[in-house]
């Protein structure tokens, strides 16, 4: 990969205040936490644990790509300094510099010191919500964002519009799109990742109860999320039938909404906090023993709902032990591999692993994923050069950056055609839908979960042909 310095002396971000050296503890911009409010900012300790030594550079897509200290871990971290010591206000460059973060938390496991930006990034990302006036073109744009893909009816009827649209396209629509102004490129970038819409899997539902297969080991409630299960429900019927073929009774309460992870990583904590409290009421209802996702984003938010609601004195601590119930698919098949009760068939394929980054690095799950992959006979499993570079899907990022995302989704894609694979799999549906757009139909992609599915059904995936 792309090598950058490791080490160096702290930057200066004198140019960034306008002046030069400014007093340690300035104030001048606030109060007591300086550019910040008073509602949970950047922890001091947090802050105080990086050392600047310069380990994360290498593995930050951003400073990949631009080179540029403020775009880095290290630099946003001295920006946060800054701005906790009222150096500098939160609107203009900080908040650039913020926006540009994709959260992929590639830094965190790179980190020697043990710091914390995943910590840092959420409590900085909603004091700029709450206190950064946005232009008015930016706040539009974020608002139709959350106020479609969090609705699974709204996106249903989405779908609706998604498939006629895909069906009348017309080719020169590719010209047409090029030729629109700057300002439009997130519209443009929105229309790019539009999956293949199938309206038969974007109505279909998951059934609310499916019983083990044999030997009962549990009960085991699921997350059937939301772009999930709308454009990505083959992924959720494969995850039921490999829980009920390897001895789990399956609950998917027919109630539940949003887990909230793209609000809690965009800042919108308020709306975070809302739709963790009702998830959690939802599963409480639901009397299982453990809560499975097959959505790396989804899964790493609601693994942090003990932190999240750790102030509610009615919510703290059922929200801990939701938390200690949320397991990744993958966490789930991987134990039942040294008692399986389904039986793997072959299927033949090189398969490359992409680590979607909020459980790789997020949740700290890369081993699982791939012993469940390699207890398929006949499956030749290749690792991805670049493996900790972010794929630019991020979340919502890919919508609101699409030019820094592109760079990224091309540089994943060569690398992913460099490995000769043939199938790419991933668990996270944004990193489905960044990649598809940037392989543009060169490999069949799928969650690894669909390819357990097909060995345990003795069928080779209808994607692979």
């Amino acid at each position: 990969m792309t090598t950058h310095p490791t080490t160096g002396p702290s930057p200066d971000f004198s140019s960034e205040r306008g002046e030069k050296a400014a007093p340690e503890r300035a104030d001048v911009l606030g109060g007591q936490f300086g550019s910040f409010d008073d509602h949970h900012p950047p922890a001091q300790e947090l802050l105080d644990d990086c050392v600047h030594c310069g380990f994360c550079l290498p593995t930050c897509p951003t400073y990949a790509l631009w080179g540029e200290e403020m775009d880095s871990p290290r630099g946003r971290i001295y920006l946060m300094q800054m701005a906790e010591n009222g150096e500098i206000p939160l609107e203009g460059a900080f908040t650039t510099h913020m926006d540009r973060c994709l959260g992929c938390m590639a830094c965190v496991t790179a980190c020697p010191s043990g710091v914390q930006y995943d910590r840092l990034l959420e409590a900085t990302r909603p004091q700029i919500e709450r206190n950064v006036p946005r232009s008015r073109a930016d706040k539009l744009f974020r608002e139709a964002i959350f106020t479609l893909f969090p609705y699974k009816r709204r996106l249903r009827a989405a779908s609706l519009g998604g498939a006629l649209y895909q069906k009348l396209r017309p080719k020169s629509m590719d010209k047409l799109l090029a030729r629109l102004p700057q300002r439009l490129e997130r519209l443009v970038a929105m229309e790019s990742l539009l999956p293949p819409v199938r309206v038969r899997d974007a109505f279909a539902r998951i059934p609310a109860r499916t019983p083990a297969v044999g030997p009962r080991r549990g009960r085991v409630g699921l997350l059937t999320g939301c772009v999930q299960d709308v454009f990505f429900h083959p992924v959720n019927e494969a995850t039921v039938r490999v829980l009920a073929a390897e001895g789990w009774d399956v609950v998917a309460p027919r109630e539940q909404t949003c887990c909230g992870a793209l609000g809690l990583h965009a800042g919108r904590e308020e709306e975070a906090i809302a739709r963790a409290k009702k998830l959690i009421a939802t599963f409480e209802r639901a009397g299982v023993d453990t809560i499975a996702t097959n959505v790396a984003g989804c899964g790493s938010s609601m693994k942090e709902y003990g932190e999240l609601l750790a102030d509610d004195p009615e919510w703290a601590e059922r929200a801990r032990a939701f938390a200690a119930k949320t397991r990744d698919i993958s966490e789930i098949v991987d134990e039942t591999l040294a008692d399986p009760r389904a039986r793997r068939h072959p299927i033949e394929a090189t398969v490359v692993y992409h680590d979607a980054c909020h459980l790789g690095h997020a949740q700290k799950i890369r081993s699982e994923p791939r012993r469940v992959l390699r207890a398929i006979p006949g499956v030749e499993l290749v690792e991805l050069p670049e493996a900790e570079i972010c794929c630019g899907s991020a979340g919502i990022y890919n919508m609101l950056q699409p030019e820094a995302a592109g760079a990224l989704g091309k540089r994943k894609a060569d690398n992913i055609r460099g490995t000769g694979a043939d199938v790419l799999v991933t668990a996270n549906p944004g990193c489905l839908l960044q990649i598809r757009k940037y392989l543009d139909g060169e490999l069949p992609m799928l969650h690894p979960i669909q390819l357990v599915d097909a060995s345990i059904r003795g069928v080779r995936p209808p994607e692979m042909g």
